[in-house]
């Protein structure tokens, strides 16, 4: 893809995003006891943007720190990770800057400056945008990389399973369990599931953030092997099975986005039979006559 390294994406990009999950839990719900997500009235999987932007954080931290002293790489630390405290990552930034939180008449600068140096020290900042305005004023971001909530081509069937435990948390529950020391447990799995994600790629916000062609090409690399470097009991087997990329000519973009996504279809070859794999599904890929600026490119 034409794309630069060192400046700033210069282009516009709508993507599709085709993933699946065998006999697993993709993105449970905490407010319906951690089943798969679901849309009511139709029956469709869900998987949120949250959890796609969290596989893509995980995997990008995995790839760019050294892994003997746990540092990551200059412009490649992770905002929004686990059990960080994010006016202290707002605070990084001030200190760095040598810049005072309290001091009068400077607080809109300050909070400039600082935001400039997250974009530029916070992957996921520098992609995804934050709001970095609470406690110690680092700005707001709005982030070039944008993905909408993943949906199912089908109806899920989700499955309860009753499991077992050969051991017990506390002595009092060992006593209950007359020396059986057995518990009792449930998980929710989907049998199969084939989803679909859009996302979209904005050069006016790249160029506000820093956002550049080589964090593009590690998005792309991301989103084909996020699920790889992800793998649980709860999750099951789930693969990145397609990556369809739209390039534009031009900032603006030379056609709407969802008529481009209009030309990815998906269809399941036996309507009889309750799919079970991703050779189960026929991908369609209309090419042909695109418009004018616009380059396909399949990944993945």
């Amino acid at each position: 893809m034409a794309t630069t390294t060192a400046a700033p994406v210069g282009r516009r990009y709508d993507f599709v995003l085709l993933f699946d999950v065998i006999n697993g839990n993709p993105n449970g719900d905490p407010d319906a006891g951690n089943a798969p997500r679901m849309d009511p009235e139709t029956g469709h999987g869900l998987v949120s943007d949250v959890c796609l932007k969290r596989k893509i954080r995980n995997f990008v931290s995995l790839v760019k720190t050294d892994a003997a002293t746990g540092t990551p790489e200059d412009g490649y630390d992770i905002y929004v990770k686990e059990r960080a405290i994010l006016n202290n990552q707002h605070q990084l930034a001030y200190t760095a800057l040598g810049l005072k939180t309290d001091a009068k008449g400077e607080k809109a600068s300050n909070a400039d400056k600082a935001r400039q140096w997250m974009c530029q020290h916070f992957f996921d900042v520098r992609m995804f945008g934050a709001v970095m305005s609470t406690g110690v004023n680092a700005g707001q971001v709005r982030g070039p990389v944008q993905i909408a909530f993943a949906r199912s081509e089908d109806r899920i069937s989700s499955l309860e399973q009753s499991i077992t435990r050969m051991a017990v948390t506390t002595p009092e529950e060992a006593e209950k369990q007359d020396g059986g020391n057995r518990t009792m447990g449930r998980k929710e799995i989907v049998p199969y599931a084939l989803y679909r994600a859009h996302g979209f790629v904005s050069p006016h916000l790249a160029a506000q953030t820093g956002f550049s062609g080589d964090d593009l090409e590690l998005l792309w690399m991301a989103l084909e092997r996020m699920f790889e470097t992800d793998r649980s009991a709860a999750r099951g087997e789930m693969s990145t099975r397609a990556l369809y990329v739209f390039e534009h000519d031009s900032a603006l973009g030379s056609a709407p986005a969802h008529r481009l996504f209009e030309r990815i279809a998906i269809a399941r070859k036996d309507q009889d039979r309750p799919p079970r794999a991703f050779s189960d599904y026929a991908v369609t890929v209309d090419d042909a006559s695109l418009p004018a600026g616009v380059h396909l490119h399949a990944r993945g």
